[in-house]
């Protein structure tokens, strides 16, 4: 549905800014909800400084642009990640995490449901995780990927009759200027994990972008309850 708008969780950095310059050359208008806005909005960019952590915050801003806007394509992308081996894991690392990566998306997901409902066509993408699979230190992390999963199936068998589909996509190691910050090319660590990735190097926003707009697409209306790992191999095996 070109011209149609999509609101994208997290799109001024990262995935999500890879995920909204994909949307809006694909003929897609993007509302932007993230704290900061991006470096440089985009032609077709509406940005809503909106902290997703805050359950109350986030229930005002997707009311008021629904009452304004029809969204008929919702990208759950924004999560966050706190680092901690199981002993060091405190309540309020757990609460962040939950409130960010699984609350958030389920106050968006309810926002935007009317409209869908009422046009019988909605696409509802959630951004995982390989980390849910399993990694050291990511208790919360993966907890958290792991059920944005299990609600996007339950999702997606709610609302298949109306003609809404809901999946997810779990992205591996993206080259993200974050992850380039705390990876850099040359150090030991990241040579590690690079070596773990079968396809032997880290992906891009973009790439993981394109799985998000096949789930998008007008096209993809008989899939629905679906988890894609964009992952360079990575859920199959690690290397070495």
């Amino acid at each position: 549905m070109k011209g149609a708008t999509i609101l994208v969780t997290g799109a001024s950095r990262g995935i999500g800014r890879g995920i909204c310059e994909r949307a809006i050359a694909d003929g897609y208008k993007v509302l932007n909800f993230s704290r900061r806005p991006p470096d440089k909005l985009m032609p077709g960019e509406t940005f809503e400084s909106v902290d997703l952590s805050d359950a109350a915050r986030t229930r005002e801003a997707i009311a008021h642009w629904t009452a304004k806007t029809e969204i008929l394509h919702l990208v759950n992308n924004a999560g966050m990640i706190e680092v901690a081996k199981i002993e060091d894991v405190s309540l309020d690392q757990m609460n962040n995490m939950v409130a960010l990566n699984m609350i958030a998306p389920l106050i968006l997901t309810q926002g935007v449901l009317p409209a869908m409902r009422a046009r019988k066509f909605g696409r509802i993408v959630n951004i995982s995780s390989r980390a849910m699979l399993g990694k050291s230190g990511r208790t919360g992390y993966g907890g958290t990927k792991a059920g944005i999963v299990g609600m996007t199936r339950t999702w997606a068998l709610e609302v298949a009759s109306q003609g809404i589909t809901v999946n997810a996509v779990a992205p591996g190691p993206v080259a993200t200027e974050l992850f380039i910050n705390s990876n850099p090319p040359d150090a030991p660590q990241t040579i590690r994990i690079r070596q773990s990735v079968p396809v032997e190097r880290f992906g891009s926003p973009e790439e993981i972008a394109h799985a998000v707009a096949m789930f998008l697409d007008a096209r993809a209306g008989f899939i629905t309850g679906q988890l894609l790992y964009a992952c360079g191999g990575m859920s199959v095996g690690l290397v070495g």
